[in-house]
């Protein structure tokens, strides 16, 4: 491994100091799960690493706000995420999905800033974050400014943040009743990467969907809402019938890609299947 620098600044603020907007040879890591991998597999060589480990505490920590919505700091690990009494009152298909994002080792240590910033296409919160509507803050030293998960993604591994740009928080607006669910599905364990993963937020009038966010990742170059899926949901009433009719909407309308956990294909079928089933794991939460 070629020697590099390593800073341990003490505030965000210092952090940002150091970045260099021109140097892509300079990064910053919370958790430098994924980025120790990349620097061990030579597809990355660093010429300065900023830890963001010793800065402010209460970029570590998740609030509550008044009208029902958590504020995440970027800094929180998944472990520590998947603990938290507020998530599981108020976002509860968080909680479900952190039961089979990886194994403990890695929640332990990953945060849920380098989780989005990383922006691999089969992370399992993106898409969870893009169907409750959340919004991350950013932070640089032109100033902050807030951007919805859904825009945050613009490519495979690629995020509308600039270089030296970071993530400061995650806003989980209030849920209002509105009831989500996330599917994972593997070829291997069951906290193996996602072959498909889909991510579904209804608002119900009695049997009646009054409002349908539906969206696709791991298949996809980036987490991807389907308008089409949610127009067959919208104002209708729930029936096997109906969820026979998203399913081939989704399938349609989803331009999947092939890897080695399956073909486009099988992915397209397997979307077509469980999109139904996506649709009642949310209805039963």
């Amino acid at each position: 491994m070629i020697p590099f620098e390593l800073a341990e600044p003490r505030t965000l603020k210092a952090a940002m100091k150091l970045l260099d907007a021109g140097d892509e040879s300079v990064r910053v890591f919370g958790g430098g799960t994924a980025l120790m991998l990349m620097m061990k597999a030579g597809v990355f060589q660093p010429t300065r690493l900023i830890s963001l480990r010793g800065i402010e505490k209460r970029y570590a920590k998740v609030t509550s706000g008044q009208d029902g919505s958590l504020h995440i700091g970027a800094l929180v690990t998944l472990s520590a995420l998947g603990r938290t009494a507020a998530v599981k009152k108020r976002a509860p298909v968080i909680i479900d999905t952190l039961r089979t994002l990886s194994n403990v080792r890695i929640r332990n240590v990953a945060t849920l800033g380098g989780h989005l910033a990383h922006a691999d296409p089969h992370m399992d919160l993106p898409p969870v974050l893009m169907a409750l509507d959340a919004q991350v803050i950013t932070a640089a030293t032109s100033g902050a400014r807030t951007l919805a998960v859904a825009d945050l993604f613009t490519g495979y591994y690629e995020t509308a943040l600039a270089r030296n740009e970071l993530i400061s928080e995650v806003i989980v607006p209030a849920q209002s009743g509105r009831r989500s669910a996330y599917v994972k599905l593997t070829t291997r364990a069951a906290d193996d990467w996602p072959t498909l993963g889909i991510a579904v937020s209804l608002q119900m009038n009695g049997d009646t969907v009054q409002d349908a966010r539906f969206v696709v990742s791991a298949a996809t170059e980036k987490p991807l809402r389907l308008p089409g899926a949610e127009a067959v949901l919208h104002g209708a009433t729930i029936s096997d019938a109906m969820l026979a009719r998203v399913g081939e909407a989704a399938a349609v309308e989803a331009e999947l890609t092939g890897d080695a956990r399956g073909s486009a294909a099988y992915k397209t079928e397997l979307l077509r299947v469980h999109a139904g089933r996506a649709v009642r794991k949310a209805l039963a939460a």
